[in-house]
């Protein structure tokens, strides 16, 4: 089958099925073999992996993982690009279509049926709009994973591997940064996809950490004070989770455990390091 991350294979597929990109999908289909070959480097994918790929749209990704993957399991939800899918994927007996919901499919149950329960590696070019809650999905679920490869758009990568004291820095940077070690690989800007998206996109491989750099009791509750702290952050701390219903704790208790820690009363969230958040959880009673 032609190599689809040349433009002119991919507009013959579309033209010849009359394939019409669906916004509400977030459609943009990767069109640069050198982009799709530094993927394939940055993902590490030898014979020994099963791939597990999001969003394969016509096949352009999936056929570079075929060719170096043992498996590959290619979730897409758009029925239109199945028969697509069926064709361009044809000369590959290592590849195994689904045409479901990523956020409703058991990964779990994937990886044991198609991995022997190993961890798997996920690569995908993932829609802007539901980047967060796959990516957050797979990591809560705690599926066995080794690493996340995807592309997203710019400002997204640029979130998920930012420091305190920046202004990328939030509740995304915090979540990710408990679960995986985050890398930008590649800037990837819009004339690589058909069609171009109106804003840059970058690759950022997530390798999962075996166990997180910091430990707590209860990892809901340490999640529910980052999103307490950072849906305020222009206030400090102590009114930010003190105004916090769902939490339950006081601005005194609060202010306490800053002191305890040898921190201001006067400190906002953006401040704060995963370390500390999770400290500041282990005083609070998590």
């Amino acid at each position: 089958m032609a190599d689809l991350g040349v433009a002119q294979n991919t507009i013959q597929v579309l033209q010849k099925y009359q394939f019409r990109f669906q916004k509400k999908y977030g459609q943009n289909f990767l069109i640069d073999t050198g982009v799709l070959e530094r993927i394939m480097t940055a993902a590490e994918i030898t014979r020994e992996d099963c791939v597990l790929e999001i969003g394969p749209g016509i096949g352009t990704m999936t056929q570079y993982l075929a060719e170096r993957a043992r498996e590959v399991v290619a979730v897409e939800i758009d029925k239109n690009l199945i028969p697509i899918l069926e064709e361009t994927l044809s000369t590959y007996s290592n590849v195994t279509l689904l045409n479901e919901d990523i956020l409703k499919v058991d990964v779990s149950r994937l990886a044991e049926e198609k991995n022997g329960g190993a961890p798997m590696k996920v690569v995908a070019n993932l829609p802007y709009y539901i980047t967060t809650p796959i990516v957050m999905g797979l990591f809560e679920q705690h599926v066995p994973l080794k690493s996340i490869t995807i592309m997203v758009q710019r400002e997204v990568a640029d979130r998920m591997q930012a420091g305190p004291g920046t202004k990328d820095y939030g509740a995304l940077s915090l979540a990710v940064q408990y679960y995986a070690k985050p890398e930008v690989v590649a800037k990837v800007p819009p004339n690589c996809f058909m069609p171009r998206p109106t804003v840059g996109s970058a690759v950022i491989r997530l390798t999962r950490y075996e166990e997180s750099p910091v430990r707590v009791e209860d990892e809901e509750r340490l999640f529910a004070m980052i999103r307490a702290a950072f849906n305020q952050r222009r206030k400090t701390l102590v009114n930010a989770l003190g105004n916090a219903s769902e939490l339950g704790i006081t601005k005194e208790s609060v202010a306490e455990a800053l002191e305890k820690m040898q921190l201001a009363s006067t400190i906002r969230g953006e401040a704060l390091t995963l370390e500390q958040f999770a400290e500041l959880s282990r005083l609070m009673g998590g």
